[in-house]
């Protein structure tokens, strides 16, 4: 369903994954495999739901150079707002987060990205928002990522740290940067009743669970 078309029942009603982590992070175990550290800035592709706020979330985490919010795993043809909402394009919402691997590593982003961007567990949805755009997905971007990212998955999977099952896949495809209204929407909306109620809690929980992230 089109975000833009249900703002006012966003005013009153708080996606499952805003009421279960927005208070606080969960708390999971830092990635033990992570990517060695590379020279120069690198970029990770992730999908989890609305990209307003997974967008504010990783633009306030320490290292992280540049949040673009855009469309992951289907064409560049349908790759816009109105056709992806149609939820049959293939694509998820997601985010291309350049970093600086010498301030943040790729697993760290990860554990955020489990712990408070968004709910690992919920498939096809988060929250209020409802299909496949809206899927847990991690698009690596390397063969070194992919790998990271599934023993990842499978670490939180063996703790069971989470009270349903990791439902996040591991997806191929490009990355297309959204329409300039949807970059950085936190920002430039901090009223929109979809920002007020879902992600200035989600963002306040990212920096009362990683203090030492946040900036």
């Amino acid at each position: 369903m089109n975000r833009l078309t249900i703002a006012a029942a966003l005013a009153v009603t708080l996606s499952a994954c805003g009421s279960a982590n927005a208070e606080r992070a969960v708390p999971i175990p830092a990635a033990v495999q992570d990517v060695p550290r590379a020279n120069g800035l690198q970029t990770a592709v992730l999908a989890g739901g609305c990209f307003w706020g997974m967008e504010a979330v990783f633009e306030h985490v320490k290292g992280v150079r540049n949040v673009t919010a855009g469309y992951a795993g289907g064409s560049a043809a349908t790759a816009t707002y109105d056709q992806v909402s149609t939820e049959t394009t293939r694509h998820a919402e997601a985010v291309k987060i350049v970093y600086d691997p010498a301030q943040i590593s790729y697993g760290t982003l990860l554990r955020v990205y489990f712990s408070i961007a968004h709910n690992p567990t919920e498939l096809n949805r988060q929250g209020p928002d409802t299909g496949p755009s809206y899927r847990s997905a991690i698009f690596p971007q390397n063969a070194a990522q992919k790998s990271v990212a599934a023993a990842y998955i499978a670490q939180l999977g063996a703790a069971k740290l989470f009270p349903k099952p990791i439902v996040t896949k591991l997806e191929g495809g490009g990355f297309f940067p959204a329409e300039a209204y949807h970059q950085n929407f936190f920002d430039r909306n901090p009223t929109h009743p979809y920002i007020v109620n879902i992600d200035k809690p989600k963002l306040a929980a990212f920096r009362a669970g990683f203090p030492s992230l946040a900036r």
